[in-house]
């Protein structure tokens, strides 16, 4: 595996979602931190290392295969009080933009699509390295995050907490973890 990036891993990729999580993390009781992720999700895109403008990524998420190791709370992310997946059963990002922040780092902007509602993000992304597997595949790796406020996107459900505060935060921590393979 290297950390350098190699103009020879220019080219199309699929994400590996067996490889990579996306995940995400928000505050509970405003003293503890609820982490969970979507285990059904699908991306792909153009990874051009001399011009990275030329990139793009699309990912769409299964809101069903929400996880946070707990069944009712999954359920109730499931409801309409957050994620109304039987009226919305996808969430979805598209690139727009993206920028080399530095020799390992980039900015990529694009549309998230959460219940309905689309608005623009960015999420900063590094370069973890890249390796050929056992089976000849080449992979790319990249690790992304951004905070994103839950209620630009309508999901607004939340209960006041009797010391004063609220049960869940507005802003939830995106976490981005990726092993992508180039097409052949």
């Amino acid at each position: 595996m290297t950390t350098a990036i190699q103009n020879t891993l220019t080219g199309n990729y699929t994400i590996d979602s067996t490889h990579s999580r996306i995940g995400f993390m928000a505050r509970h009781a405003m003293v503890t931190k609820v982490r969970g992720s979507f285990n059904d999700f699908e991306g792909s895109g153009y990874f051009d290392v001399e011009n990275p403008a030329n990139s793009h990524l699309e990912l769409v998420i299964k809101a069903a295969s929400i996880d946070t190791r707990n069944a009712d709370r999954d359920a109730h992310l499931r409801s309409n009080d957050f994620f109304a997946m039987e009226q919305y059963p996808n969430l979805a990002f598209v690139s727009t933009d993206v920028k080399a922040t530095d020799e390992n780092q980039f900015a990529i902007t694009g549309d998230l699509t959460i219940k309905g509602v689309t608005r623009p993000v960015t999420i900063d992304f590094e370069f973890t390295g890249s390796a050929v597997d056992p089976y000849g595949n080449q992979r790319i790796g990249l690790e992304g995050t951004t905070v994103i406020n839950r209620k630009d996107w309508g999901v607004n459900w939340n209960a006041a907490l009797e010391a004063g505060g609220m049960l869940v935060s507005e802003k939830v921590n995106l976490e981005f973890e990726v092993s992508a393979i180039r097409s052949a």
